[in-house]
């Protein structure tokens, strides 16, 4: 009791303590507001007194009501000094925050007004600063003192959503109460003055199935048990109201859409008890039989539907997978039918969520099962084979017409149609084989040879008799066994050396041996020498018993001078049964060797050419053939040297000799269509022949015109005429020559038209103008070309 007593005077004078404080506090407020005017002595400087005067202002008012619309200025407060007497000798100054613009200060009486509307959501509050002067000189009669004005506040903002729409989600079949989503509304007024920013929320729309908690905004469910599946999307409104929700509050709302989300709250189920499908014999594994489906309203992976087979003759037939994109399950082939042996299946599927909610396990089960029952159709089958693949073994070298093996196949239909057999001549393009269309043996046509083809891999057609197009292919392997028919032979080329000071025993080559043979008839390889030279002096031979040998020296010192080269048989049997062997023959060179064994030199030609002829007598040889080479040469050089021919044809004698007329006359008795005076030769009517074998003597000179003959001379006789004369002049040529003249006759203008003569003289034609005929007429304007451009060039 007495310590309750103590604790309860403690909180007494706890009490009484703050009281007096917020008291002092007050009072020194207003002592400040409100200074005494009585001085205040301080020492100054050198004892002197100084006094200063305490200042007071007088406030009437400290607030000003915004969105103020009457017709004067509104008061908001009166400056005044202690030592204003009202004489109107003191001028009150205002400065700060709109002084002037917004507030204006009577500068006698000291008032102030507000000249505009104030919002306080734009400013809620001005720092001013009111100054003593005297009016006359201006001179400050009391420090600047500050003072604030603040706006008073009214309802004159309604509340706002932070958004016009809210979009939710919310759990189908969630309990009463599950929170939703909050809303959340603002107010511009002051929440520290009255209840202009006081909210209370509340539903206009969504009712019976949504709740609003007034202060918090927080939507709730309020029914149980919604079901997405019967309504998935609900509107709701929502109202916020201010001034604590009273009468005269103003009020702002906000659409909230909530959707509800998918639970697995339905198990799926078949929308029939039996599905009926077929399929034909003839399909091949993993081909689509057919699909069923069973119907889940929930969505995502809620509605998520597995199909297996649990049951049924047709398990082991057919398989089902799940198609995610449909939702359906996929009926397909798993092994090939047949129509003839099984004519129906029948199959028990069953469909279930992939994924179940534990929450509503109790609405379960979540799987349904359905039958299925499978037809299968007769097709017209291919041959079948009895094997899927062959493998036959035949011995190389066999004769022609050795059986391989036998293939079989047989038509799976009921009409058991014969079949013939052929081989695709593509896998044996040699022909090695054959095969008897009726009965399906395979035989060989010729000897085969396992070292060329070891493995043959040909393809064989069975055929329907009656239907060609029903055709079946299978694969034989034929293997070709071995026969040692191939004897070892070296493995490599071997050449050997050996030193001339090599010691006796002494290991210099080590060889070995290949067989083409299989290795049942290769090695072991057995190495010997042959029996005639078993006991040979220089070399013998080991046989290391690992498929190799080696050659070794039986006597010490060989001599190059002697013999440098030697030639060992080596005989090489195989393992086979019967074995073969082959003899190979050791290139083996004697070699002059360093006292460490290395090779120096293997040419036994110094040793020779020291025996033989000494340096002078090579070089006396070397001399004899350089000279006889020099006297060919010099009559080589003499014989291409000729005589001067008889018949000398310099550029400036080129006559012309044959000229051809591409006149048809009408034979011996058209005397009219030609006139036999351009045969004449008119240096032969005036016995002058010209000899073609001689150099002339002068150029012949343009010659006068030729008497015309007669035109009663006949071609015949003029001709017969011209070979007498050229039998019987003696300055003729001894050899038969063609003698025709072709003259235009002398005194033409035109003179000979042939270009032969006139190379080697200089022709007073111009051929520049062939220049200009353009690119098909170059090569006879080069040839052409003046002489004087030739020069130029040149």
């Amino acid at each position: 009791p007495k310590m309750k007593e103590d604790n309860c005077l403690h909180a007494a004078l706890i009490c009484l303590g703050m009281l007096y404080y917020s008291h002092a506090i007050t009072t020194e407020k207003v002592n400040h507001a409100r200074p005494s005017l009585h001085g205040h002595h301080e020492k100054g400087k050198e004892g002197q007194v100084l006094h200063r005067s305490k200042r007071g202002w007088v406030w009437n008012q400290f607030f000003v009501i915004e969105e103020y619309t009457g017709p004067d200025p509104v008061l908001v407060g009166r400056l005044h000094s202690d030592i204003d007497s009202g004489d109107g000798n003191i001028k009150y100054i205002l400065s700060g925050e709109g002084a002037g613009i917004i507030f204006v200060i009577d500068d006698k009486s000291g008032n102030i007004h507000a000249t505009k509307t104030l919002d306080r959501e734009e400013r809620a509050q001005y720092t001013l600063t009111a100054q003593a002067v005297d009016r006359n000189t201006n001179r400050p009669l009391e420090p600047p003192s500050e003072f604030i004005v603040k706006v008073q506040d009214i309802n004159d903002n309604p509340p706002e959503f932070l958004h016009e729409n809210y979009h939710a989600n919310v759990p189908e079949r969630s309990n009463v109460g599950t929170s939703v989503i909050q809303v959340t509304a603002s107010d511009a007024d002051d929440p520290t003055y009255g209840n202009s920013a006081k909210l209370v929320y509340s539903i206009l729309e969504g009712q019976p199935y949504f709740s609003v908690e007034a202060q918090t905004g927080i939507i709730r469910t309020a029914l149980p048990n919604m079901d997405r599946e019967a309504k998935e999307e609900y509107h709701v409104v929502i109202q916020a109201k201010d001034m604590g929700g009273h009468m005269g509050g103003l009020s702002g709302t906000t659409k909230v859409t909530i959707t509800l989300t998918d639970v697995n709250d339905n198990p799926p189920k078949f929308p029939q008890s039996v599905y009926q499908m077929s399929v034909s014999e003839a399909a091949v594994p993993g081909e689509e039989v057919g699909r069923v489906k069973a119907k889940d309203p929930d969505i995502g992976e809620n509605g998520l539907v597995a199909y297996s087979i649990i049951d049924g003759d047709g398990m082991d037939m057919f398989e089902i997978t799940t198609d995610y994109e449909t939702q359906e399950g996929v009926v397909k082939l798993k092994k090939l039918l047949d129509f003839e042996t099984k004519k129906s299946y029948s199959l028990k599927v069953e469909a279930a969520n992939v994924h179940i909610d534990p929450k509503f396990i109790s609405n379960g089960p979540f799987k349904d099962t359905v039958t299925v029952k499978i037809t299968v159709e007769d097709a017209d089958e291919p041959p079948v084979f009895l094997k899927p693949s062959y493998i036959f073994e035949v011995q190389e070298n066999a004769a022609s017409g050795t059986v391989v093996g036998k293939v079989h196949a047989k038509d799976p239909d009921a009409a058991n149609s014969a079949i013939r057999y052929s081989i695709d001549r593509h896998t044996d393009l040699e022909r090695y084989f054959t095969i008897n269309a009726d009965d399906g043996n395979i035989k060989t046509i010729k000897a085969l040879d396992r070292e060329e083809i070891a493995w043959h891999n040909i393809s064989v057609f069975a055929v329907e008799i009656h239907k060609q197009h029903q055709e079946a292919k299978v694969p034989v392997a034929i293997k070709v066994v071995d026969v040692n028919d191939n004897a070892p032979k070296f493995a490599a080329a071997y050449e050997a050396f050996v030193c001339e000071n090599a010691r006796s025993n002494q290991q210099f080559i080590t060889i070995s041996a290949d067989d083409k043979d299989d290795s049942a008839n290769g090695p072991r390889f057995i190495f010997s020498l042959p029996p005639e030279i078993i006991h040979n002096p220089n070399f013998t031979l080991r046989d290391n018993r690992d498929n190799t040998a080696s050659v070794l020296v039986r006597r010490e010192g060989f001599s190059r001078q002697k013999q440098d080269l030697y030639l060992l048989p080596i005989v090489i049997s195989d393992g086979g049964l019967p074995p073969m062997s082959s003899t190979n023959t050791l290139t083996i060179r004697v070699c002059g060797c360093d006292s460490n064994g290395s090779l120096l030199s293997c040419n036994a030609e110094a040793y020779i050419l020291n025996a033989g002829l000494s340096t002078g007598a090579l070089i006396a040889i070397l001399a004899c053939i350089v000279i006889l080479l020099v006297i060919v040469v010099l009559f080589v050089t003499l014989k291409r040297q000729k005589k001067e021919p008889l018949i000398v044809f310099e550029e400036e004698d080129v006559r012309e000799n044959i000229i051809t007329y591409d006149d048809e006359g009408g034979g011996e008795e058209d005397t009219e269509a030609f006139d036999i005076a351009t045969l004449q030769n008119p240096d032969g009517i005036n016995g002058f022949i010209p000899r073609k074998d001689i150099k002339p003597e002068y150029q012949y000179m343009p010659r006068p015109g030729l008497r015309p003959a007669p035109n009663s001379v006949d071609v015949d006789d003029f001709i017969n005429t011209r070979i007498q004369e050229a039998d019987n002049d003696p300055t003729a040529p001894p050899y038969d020559s063609i003698q025709i003249y072709g003259y235009e006759g002398r005194g033409s203008v035109a003179g000979s038209l042939s270009s032969l003569e006139s190379a080697t003289t200089d022709s007073d034609l111009d051929y520049d103008y062939l220049q200009n005929w353009g690119p098909r007429f170059k090569k006879l304007a080069d040839l052409y070309g003046s002489k004087d451009t030739f020069d130029d060039d040149s």
